[in-house]
């Protein structure tokens, strides 16, 4: 009797490094794209799964983005320096400090603003834009900070579609999750059959299953069932889970 040859998918991660990703530099702001973006267009990376954008940007005090609209987008920011003022479609603001975040269901279409309040320190962070997964919902917006602790060598879900354990509720069937790891610290995720997942380093470097990732890189992650994660100095990561 033959014993049938089970077909196995091809196990891959592809990697984003830092220094392919696009770049936007206008002295008082510079960000650097992963995925096409506003004047930057690479058809071979227009986004992965639900991810559409993923910029890491620096905006000089007193500088940012004035008044601009989205519709049908899902936004999450992520302060790691500075402070960020967020100025929505209702002309209300609040200021963004360092280590929180910000989701914006831009649904039937929002207006707002993005500028850094400070007279002397620059800000820094990323901004995530997620396709969403029902369009046309009304729009709105909520902030969050998770304590240092949660995220210090295990991951914390920071945004998720029913708001689990606290985290930022967002209109797709993705999970995010935030990690501080000191160097030496291992963690290890498993991935649900047919889902997909995107690691970006915000800070430091990371081995992803014997993959070397510096600060800035990330992975597109496709048929794994486990990813290793050794931090091989302190490190901040990213982890989206993806269907």
């Amino acid at each position: 009797m033959t014993t049938p040859i089970l077909y196995r998918p091809e196990t891959m991660i592809t990697l984003r490094k830092s220094n392919e990703r696009g770049r936007a530099d206008l002295g008082r702001l510079k960000s650097y794209h992963t995925f096409s973006f506003a004047s930057y267009h690479d058809q071979a990376h227009m986004g992965f799964r639900a991810l559409r954008a993923m910029n890491e940007v620096c905006v000089a005090a007193g500088h940012g983005f004035g008044r601009h609209a989205h519709a049908n987008m899902e936004i999450v920011s992520y302060v790691l320096d500075g402070t960020l003022e967020l100025k929505d479609w209702m002309e209300e603001g609040e200021v963004v400090q360092a280590g929180e975040l910000q989701r914006i269901s831009a649904g039937t279409g929002i207006s707002h603003s993005e500028i850094n309040p400070s007279e002397n320190q620059s800000a820094h962070f990323y901004q995530v834009w997620l396709l969403p997964k029902v369009r046309d919902v009304r729009p709105s917006s909520e902030r969050r900070r998770f304590d240092d602790g949660e995220m210090k060598n295990s991951l914390r879900v920071v945004a998720s579609p029913d708001g689990r354990d606290g985290s930022l509720s967002i209109q797709q069937d993705a999970l995010l999750y935030l990690s501080k790891l000191e160097s030496g610290a291992t963690l290890d995720f498993a991935i649900d059959a047919g889902r997909y997942a995107w690691l970006q380093v915000l800070r430091g470097s990371v081995a992803l299953n014997s993959n070397h990732l510096e600060t800035g890189t990330g992975a597109a992650i496709e048929n794994e069932s486990l990813l290793r994660i050794d931090a091989t100095s302190d490190a901040e990561i990213m982890l989206f889970d993806l269907a």
